[in-house]
């Protein structure tokens, strides 16, 4: 029993961290920078299998800095041919993402309490 609540806590660190790397990525969805300098990173969690009954590890990864260039000779932070450039961040991906990790988080909870429910009535029955 103490293994599943230990796998779900590591399912439930896991989510977490992918909130916050897409709260992260929509907090800067519209950072802007000079043209000549790199575009804010997204980014992304990577899970992987834990070893033996461990759950999971989750794993920081960057985007790429390109970005897009967008014409706005008028913008204090555009270089000398008038561009600046913006991260590559889809908000609508970010907001499907949100419910997915937002869902998993919820699942590996539920997890967790019916296992510390099951283990309470073990204890119970222990007792009786």
């Amino acid at each position: 029993m103490t293994d599943a609540i230990s796998i779900a806590g590591s399912g439930m660190n896991l989510h977490r961290k992918w909130l916050d790397a897409i709260a992260d990525n929509i907090a800067n969805a519209n950072t802007v920078r000079g043209g000549d300098d790199l575009a804010f990173q997204e980014r992304f969690i990577v899970a992987q299998e834990g070893e033996g009954i461990t759950g999971v590890t989750a794993d920081a990864a960057l985007g790429d800095t390109e970005g897009q260039l967008v014409y706005e000779p008028t913008h204090p932070l555009a270089n000398a041919q008038g561009y600046v450039r913006y991260p590559d961040i889809d908000l609508s991906e970010q907001m499907g993402q949100l419910i997915m990790a937002q869902r998993g988080y919820q699942a590996n909870a539920a997890v967790v309490d019916r296992a510390k429910t099951a283990y309470e009535a073990a204890l119970q029955i222990g007792r009786g």
